[in-house]
């Protein structure tokens, strides 16, 4: 559910002294869900990791949720994912401290943790038609935890009250009903900001600058596995 503060101002270190491959993810939002992904998915994940990914493929093609209002697309991919995946820390996971799954890797091992469910649930919704400058991937403190956690964080307007999308509660609400809830940073395709409860915050540079982020568009544009 969390990742460690060490981990954080790793993160943030990272914002300001690296700088990595710019990346259109206008690409990265077509992805393909083919019969050869699904074979690759199933030797290495089981039957089970294949009826996960057939159950997103099933969902990002279905026409009735593509005419939903983006609010009601929020709640749809919210829920998918929270009711389909367990929460399990990286180091169990994949053997190393920092991982960022890809939407099918997340799905296909049916486990993840707090970064994985916020970054699958925004590819998701950019595939389904939500704009990419409404959504984004944001750091903040777990107050009741003590320690830092990921989001989906959605802005109807550049200044408004962002949504939040979380993997700790079902339901998606206000950041100002989200009291244990403290925004650090925020980024997605086209930018990285220092976040703030009200309004999208003061942009601080390309979110290429984040180098998981950098890896995990890599890996979306290879289609590995």
């Amino acid at each position: 559910m969390t990742i460690s503060v060490l981990r954080q101002w790793r993160l943030i270190k990272s914002i300001c002294l690296l700088v990595g491959l710019c990346l259109s993810l206008f690409a990265t939002a077509q992805i393909d869900i083919s019969s050869e992904l699904l074979s690759r998915v199933e030797n290495k994940y089981g039957v089970a990791g294949r009826q996960r990914v057939e159950a997103w493929k099933q969902l990002l093609e279905n026409p009735d949720i593509k005419i939903l209002s983006a609010r009601e697309k929020l709640k749809k991919v919210n829920d998918f994912f929270n009711q389909k995946i367990d929460f399990v820390d990286d180091i169990l996971l994949w053997g190393v401290e920092d991982y960022w799954a890809t939407p099918v890797e997340f799905l296909a091992q049916g486990a993840g943790d707090c970064e994985d469910y916020a970054i699958a649930k925004y590819f998701t919704l950019k595939i389904l038609g939500v704009p990419d400058d409404k959504l984004r991937i944001t750091y903040v403190k777990a107050v009741e935890l003590g320690q830092a956690h990921m989001v989906l964080t959605y802005f109807e307007t550049p200044r408004s009250v962002p949504l939040v999308l979380d993997n700790l509660i079902p339901q998606i609400k206000p950041a100002t009903e989200r009291g244990d809830l403290i925004p650090v940073y925020s980024f997605n395709g086209s930018g990285l900001w220092l976040a703030k409860a009200r309004g999208s915050g003061q942009r601080v540079g390309g979110s290429d600058r984040l180098s998981l982020w950098t890896d995990l568009t890599n890996r979306l544009l290879q289609g590995s596995l």
